[in-house]
């Protein structure tokens, strides 16, 4: 179902943007391209094919969940300006 130029500005001032005819032409051209390519790959027979997530065979290598890191909370609380029960304070700002 190729889209009109009416239908292109129609669409154009449901989103709120401002379009020029020329460019509602060429908008009009892209998006029929576009659909003109979903009801090709629509066509395509695919009974049969199992839903996949990634193109390739892949899997994803995993490692140890384990701290890499030490804890340097209590240091860097230490220099804070104002610390409440382990929490950063910090001036209001929305009122």
């Amino acid at each position: 179902m190729p889209l009109s130029q009416q239908d292109i500005l129609h669409i154009a001032r449901l989103a709120r943007i401002r379009m020029s005819e020329s460019e509602a032409e060429t908008a009009r051209g892209q998006l029929n391209s576009i659909f003109g390519l979903i009801e090709q790959m629509q066509a395509v027979d695919t009974k049969g094919v199992e839903p996949m997530s990634h193109a390739l065979d892949v899997a994803q290598r995993l490692r140890e969940d384990m701290v890499t890191e030490s804890d340097l909370r209590d240091k860097f609380q230490a220099i804070a300006p104002a610390v409440e029960n382990g929490l950063y304070l910090v001036p209001k700002v929305i009122e």
